[in-house]
């Protein structure tokens, strides 16, 4: 009896990139009462990236595609498809994806950005593979790109220390699979939102109501509590639709947000840290950023490779949270 054969949305290239200012902790030492010692106790953050004067989040989400592109050997015009993370855009319209579109040189086609904060990467994911699936799309390209420091109140301890600027790509095609786990591609989806906690991590402004970009305000131990209880159950849950469990997992590429919280999930899930990729002391939270760079990274670092079965999991404002099983 012949097997039936389902589309698989596979992964055939990775890039990332991240602007050329550096900030350590202690830039912030100089300028606020907090310290090096402190920022690292509490969040594993040493330091971060801040995209230049002159460079917008459309900027670095081109460099990250033009990265991804080279990795998988094909050119901008064989795509389908992009798909940008990003709640920093450029301008309030058009969105970033046709942007980074015309920048690079792609005439076909079609563009258009999702918005889930620090989750955007993984809503951005669950539509590429609706697309490919559907067969509206046979090549797609998702970009999580930010300019966090946009949004920052350099007056707030709590939370200009946390973030950073950067832009993370992953390509995604259509192939033939077997419809069982051991195939390559993304396996299953599991996404979450509760729009009950808006207030626990929002920013204060927009078009419709202060005409302003605003500035980031977030609740730190409330957030801290809903991502350790909320991550580690979305992940069991996609391992659970794709047929698997925690011991099948061969990498976490959690949210980059604060290193507290991946160790928490990790512990949760009862894996250990050895199997987790972890960016988030050299990057900070680069919101829908940070899952496509830490993907690029441990791929160029020779941790992730074919076959390799890998859990990505992020929350962010909203709460909007979720989590995709992929077979590398």
């Amino acid at each position: 009896m012949t097997q039936n054969t389902v589309t698989r949305a596979v992964v055939i290239g990775t890039g990332h990139y991240l602007p050329a200012r550096v900030v350590p902790n202690a830039e912030f030492a100089a300028t606020l009462d907090t310290s090096d010692e402190w920022i690292v106790s509490r969040s594993g953050i040493e330091r971060r990236h801040f995209a230049a004067e002159d460079e917008a989040t459309s900027h670095l989400a081109t460099n990250a595609a033009r990265a991804a592109l080279a990795q998988a050997g094909i050119t901008a015009d064989t795509l389908d498809a992009i798909i940008v993370a990003t709640s920093t855009p450029d301008l309030t319209f058009p969105s970033v994806a046709t942007m980074v579109q015309a920048q690079l040189g792609m005439t076909s086609g079609f563009a258009f950005d999702v918005q889930a904060v620090c989750a955007g990467f993984i809503y951005a994911l669950a539509n590429a593979h609706a697309l490919i699936v559907a067969g509206t799309a046979q090549r797609v390209m998702i970009i999580g790109a930010e300019t966090f420091s946009r949004i920052m109140d350099w007056t707030d301890r709590s939370t200009c220390v946390l973030f950073g600027d950067g832009a993370g790509a992953v390509i995604l095609e259509g192939q033939p699979g077997t419809g069982t786990a051991e195939d390559r591609g993304i396996l299953s989806i599991d996404l979450h939102s509760d729009g009950r906690y808006k207030d626990a991590l929002f920013v204060d402004g927009g078009v419709s109501t202060t005409g302003t970009a605003g500035y980031l305000r977030m609740q730190g131990k409330e957030v801290f509590r809903h991502a350790i209880e909320k991550l580690a159950k979305t992940a069991e849950s996609a391992l659970e639709k794709a047929g698997l469990t925690s011991s099948d997992v061969d990498w976490i590429v959690p949210h980059q947000a604060n290193l507290r919280i991946i160790k928490g999930t990790a512990l949760k899930m009862g894996l250990s840290m050895d199997n987790v990729i972890v960016t988030v002391p050299d990057h900070g939270n680069t919101s829908a950023a940070s899952i496509p760079l830490a993907l690029s990274v441990g791929v160029e670092q020779g941790k992730i490779k074919p076959g390799d079965l890998v859990v990505t999991e992020a929350i962010g404002g909203g709460l909007a949270w979720g989590a995709v099983v992929l077979r590398w």
